[in-house]
């Protein structure tokens, strides 16, 4: 009597490590309710996890919402400073011939500074690319079936196009703080002159801050070999590399405009 040869049990495959949709948002992908779509109707859904323990997606949330509130800290901080510019810039005193004295002189802004900031939002437009790459499903899939980084490559080859337009931006500073020094613009010349410098620098240490970021994501990307953990840290880097862009457009229009 012939043997009957059963298969043997196909387990189900694990849910991958990352974080679906090639929009860059992290959400949810579409679910077929009829199958259980991405698993979160079944028993092995993210949802019926306990919370901290479902998934690259939270982390993803509980990353976005840490950045959100540091941003928030470091965005008081510069409300601060330009509310004392324009205190400053409004007051004066009286002299011994009972004459107004306002020391304010609008300090020249050396022109440098409509190029660093056009390299600053070309930066911007890199670091999303790269973010974006991150999660692009296709590529993303072709990761998880162990046919290569694409996803990695393609965003690492952004993402050190962002550090060197980053370091370009850091270096026209210098090149403008250079400028103003050889026109006796100094720290203590005036007040305009004292503001120019703390904003510019205040600026640049949040953006040297962005650099040591994008260093760490490019170390990361090369070699952490979970899936999940590359995206979140490039994803955050990039929202904080966005946040000190639009940042700096608001000081630059400051300086320029509101002398």
């Amino acid at each position: 009597m012939p043997s009957t040869i059963t298969p043997p049990d196909i387990d189900r495959p694990r849910r991958p490590d990352f974080i679906e949709g090639d929009n860059g948002s992290g959400r949810k992908p579409p679910t077929d309710k009829r199958t259980g779509g991405n698993g979160d109707n079944d028993g092995d859904g993210w949802s019926n996890r306990p919370q901290g323990k479902r998934g690259p997606r939270e982390r993803l949330l509980r990353a976005r919402t840490g950045l959100f509130f540091a941003l928030f800290g470091d965005l008081m901080f510069f409300i601060a400073l330009v509310s004392v510019f324009f205190v400053t810039k409004a007051s004066g005193h009286f002299d011994a011939y009972n004459r107004y004295i306002n020391e304010w002189l609008p300090t020249a802004i050396p022109s440098i500074l409509w190029l660093n900031t056009a390299v600053l939002l070309l930066s911007s437009v890199s670091a999303e690319v790269a973010r974006r790459a991150m999660f692009h499903e296709i590529d993303v899939m072709d990761e998880w079936f162990g046919f290569g980084r694409p996803t990695s490559k393609r965003a690492g080859i952004w993402l050190w196009v962002t550090l060197l337009l980053g370091a370009m931006f850091l270096a026209g500073q210098w090149v403008a703080w250079g400028q103003l020094s050889t026109h006796h613009a100094f720290l203590r010349a005036n007040p305009s002159s004292h503001f120019f410098y703390i904003i510019t620098i205040s600026h640049a240490v949040h953006l040297f801050l962005g650099i040591a970021a994008l260093i760490a994501a490019l170390v990361t990307l090369k070699h952490s070999r979970v899936m999940a953990t590359r995206q979140v840290l490039v994803d955050g880097t990039v929202w904080y590399w966005h946040a000190m862009g639009v940042l700096w457009i608001f000081l630059f229009a400051l300086l320029e405009y509101g002398q």
